[in-house]
């Protein structure tokens, strides 16, 4: 999953390193010798790795012990590569067991690094370093995917899914989820009068001024294609939507983008279509979106300038 899209520089922030031994001494030892350069978690067992590594914040770099009672670090390795969610996250093995047989099994695993005790610790904080800096080369890449080159926001691609991750989210929490869409008004005509040099300003600074609007870590505001846009706003009720809807027509107020050939005002304005649900099993999650292009659809004919919603029939977030 793309992370959570409205902050794409996350990964750049201090990085997260899960240790894993089921001897104390061995997770303070690690722990004093990371914690300057990275947030540290740590795991006295296989489970509790489990559990940490498939949260919502999981973590960067795994260094996992091999020989802890009840599941050892080959088993837990296993697991985490049979997991979507958990696959990518690099394992560097730390162990007494430093015979060729046994790494080699590490590696086959999916392990990126194998390191022996007694360690060294100049070595060991090394090795982490290159390959924090190896994943996120990686997820910086894969990032650029999900980016929309002309404004810098999340594209469509990553606004689909966010919406995936967060319906399913919001199905297990039996939370709300808001979808927003947005749509520049009569943006032919302002291309028409002053130039597609001008209207690729003009979309840079609506989703400059959009995304500042957007600001949760779990939500998503991204260009949905052309002049529209669409947001995706977990554990957010029809009221708080309507909020953040509000937000958005006055944040483009404020930019006062003169728009001549307007027959709403004399600069750009906005229109937007709200849709909630408190997703149920077996519900489409198609119908949010779908609610919420039919209410985009209806402010464009109910004059423009204006915020038409829904909230869907299937459940309500008034509970």
């Amino acid at each position: 999953m793309v992370a959570h899209m409205n902050n794409f520089p996350a990964f750049l922030e201090e990085a997260t390193i899960l240790i894993v031994d089921d001897t104390p001494a061995n997770l303070a030892l690690m722990s004093s010798l990371l914690k300057d350069s990275y947030k540290v978690k740590v795991a006295n067992c296989g489970e509790r790795a489990l559990e940490i590594a498939q949260s919502d914040n999981p973590p960067d770099l795994i260094l996992l012990d091999i020989m802890m009672p009840d599941m050892d670090g080959y088993e837990v390795c296993r697991r985490l590569k049979a997991q979507e969610s958990t696959k990518d996250i690099p394992i560097i093995f730390i162990t007494a067991m430093a015979d060729a047989e046994n790494e080699s099994m590490g590696f086959a695993l999916g392990a990126v690094d194998y390191i022996s005790k007694p360690f060294n610790k100049t070595v060991v904080k090394a090795r982490i370093r290159v390959h924090i800096q190896l994943k996120r080369q990686s997820r910086l890449l894969e990032n650029l995917v999900f980016i929309d080159a002309l404004t810098e926001i999340p594209n469509r691609r990553a606004l689909d899914l966010t919406f995936t991750h967060e319906w399913a989210r919001s199905l297990r929490s039996e939370s709300c989820l808001s979808y927003i869409l947005v749509d520049i008004d009569l943006f032919k005509q302002f291309n028409d009068h002053y130039g597609h040099g001008s209207g690729d300003t003009c979309l840079a600074r609506v989703a400059k001024a959009l995304h500042g609007c957007v600001q949760r870590p779990g939500d998503c505001l991204g260009r949905y294609g052309g002049e529209e846009f669409g947001a995706i706003l977990a554990n957010t009720d029809l009221a708080q939507a309507l909020q953040v809807a509000q937000n958005f027509h006055d944040s483009i107020a404020a930019l006062q983008i003169a728009h001549a050939h307007s027959e709403v005002a004399a600069q750009v304005t906005i229109s937007i279509g709200v849709a909630t649900a408190y997703p149920v099993a077996g519900q489409d999650p198609n119908q949010l979106r779908d609610a919420a292009d039919q209410m985009l659809y209806a402010a464009k004919h109910a004059g423009k300038n204006t915020t038409r919603h829904q909230q869907l029939q299937d459940a309500t977030c008034y509970k």
